[in-house]
């Protein structure tokens, strides 16, 4: 199955800079056009705030819990996301470059058009997430959650996949050959149309109740 290129965020060719005010972002708050950058953003919890036309530069995110938070036209540059709440986010042709996303949770999310690339993303959760044409490039997601989740058009390129759990999900059509695992959580059903090299068929053997003879 050919995988269409991805739409890549749309950004003017030069941003202005913001500065975040400290204190709480409030609900359905809207920041548009511009770079964030060498900061850490601490303790916010409001839900519905809007990114539009950012680039986040070598920005830290702790203690966040941003439900249906949106990011639109967004680059994140070797940023640190580790265990952010961002259950139930719209993210549309957005960038993770270089990031640690360990832990973090897009549960119920919907995702179009999205690459992550070099990222770190051990135990990030999509359990029950959309997700329509998105990359992974290069990424470790061991014991990652894709429990239920809607995959169309996906990419796996060389990340390292060990215990990622795709219960529930369809994976017809996805190539998993570049990858490394020795086990993955899925069922006979969900693997039907999957693609993996002759080397990982082993991986999946005793699904069938088949015993392999030395």
């Amino acid at each position: 199955m050919s995988i269409p290129k991805l739409d890549a965020p749309k950004l003017p060719k030069e941003l202005p800079i913001i500065t975040l005010q400290e204190g709480k972002f409030e609900p359905e708050d809207c920041f548009h056009t511009g770079i964030i950058s060498d900061c850490v953003i601490d303790n916010q919890s409001a839900y519905k705030v809007a990114f539009d036309k950012i680039i986040f530069r070598n920005v830290t995110f702790t203690r966040i819990s941003m439900k249906e938070i949106e990011f639109t036209d967004v680059i994140f540059d070797r940023c640190d996301l580790s265990n952010v709440n961002f259950t139930e986010a719209t993210i549309h042709r957005t960038e993770f470059r270089n990031c640690k996303i360990m832990g973090m949770d897009l549960t119920g999310a919907t995702l179009r058009n999205i690459l992550f690339q070099d990222c770190l993303g051990d135990f990030a959760t999509f359990r029950m997430a959309n997700l329509k044409q998105i990359t992974f490039q290069s990424c470790s997601l061991m014991s990652s959650d894709f429990y239920e989740a809607t995959l169309q058009k996906l990419q796996f390129e060389v990340c390292k996949l060990e215990q990622a759990q795709f219960t529930g999900a369809k994976l017809e059509g996805i190539d998993l050959s570049t990858c490394e695992f020795t086990s993955l959580g899925v069922s006979i059903e969900d693997l039907r149309g999957c693609i993996i090299s002759r080397g990982q068929a082993s991986v999946f053997v005793s699904l069938f109740g088949i015993k392999l003879k030395e």
